[in-house]
């Protein structure tokens, strides 16, 4: 095995790459769709509903927030044999993460300044209206940097995936290098690119949060 960089190696490494990183990419972006609107859903049922709805669905979420989520990923593969395994992984991956995003919500909710909930019961506003016209834009307005943070530590635990047999960019360079027993320039690439990936957003973030700030 060479320790010595090859420009050959690598060219010959990165369709390989590209397609483990599709994966990646398919993963994070369905992952986040279902993590957003079930993180909310979770937020808003614990603010709305009653107690013997509020308690299962607060133990149900701590249980899943404290277990790996390469455990989640094994059982609910060999739970469900008759999906793939990229539905498992997607599906997975946005239900481990609604549970951190259910708690920004909830704190962006309760951020809502209360002279706002009093304003909407005095002009008798509907409650799904208040919800929805009042109440949510502020919240989700406020929580938008850190639902980015998350959007980012997904894709970098894409990784994860190889788990259960789904060969993403990480899984991509492993192999190439286990086929030709070459691992520098694939592992290298591999990372390079989810630096190149997550960069960006990062950045964008930072310019979300200023933006916010003022």
């Amino acid at each position: 095995m060479s320790v010595e960089w090859s420009w050959q190696r690598a060219a010959d490494a990165l369709p390989l790459l590209i397609d483990g990183f599709t994966i990646t990419l398919l993963a994070t972006v369905l992952g986040m769709a279902i993590a957003s609107v079930l993180g909310l859903v979770i937020a808003v049922t614990r603010r709305t509903c009653p107690a013997y709805v509020r308690v299962p669905l607060r133990w149900i979420t701590e249980f899943i927030r404290l277990t790996p989520l390469v455990v989640q990923l094994l059982f609910v593969y060999y739970l469900l044999p008759q999906f793939s395994a990229l539905q498992i992984g997607i599906a997975v991956l946005g239900v481990h993460y609604s549970t951190y995003m259910a708690e920004v919500y909830r704190a962006g909710i309760e951020a809502v300044p209360a002279g706002q909930w009093e304003a909407a019961r005095a002009l008798s506003l509907p409650t799904t209206r208040t919800w929805r016209a009042v109440v949510l834009p502020q919240a989700v307005r406020a929580t938008l940097p850190a639902l980015g943070n998350y959007a980012i530590s997904m894709f970098k635990d894409t990784p994860f995936l190889f788990a259960i047999t789904v060969v993403e960019l990480v899984t991509a360079a492993q192999q190439y290098g286990a086929r030709t027993f070459q691992y520098l320039e694939p592992i290298t690439m591999a990372g390079m690119i989810f630096l190149l990936a997550s960069y960006p957003t990062s950045v964008l973030i930072r310019q979300v949060e200023k933006r916010l700030a003022y």
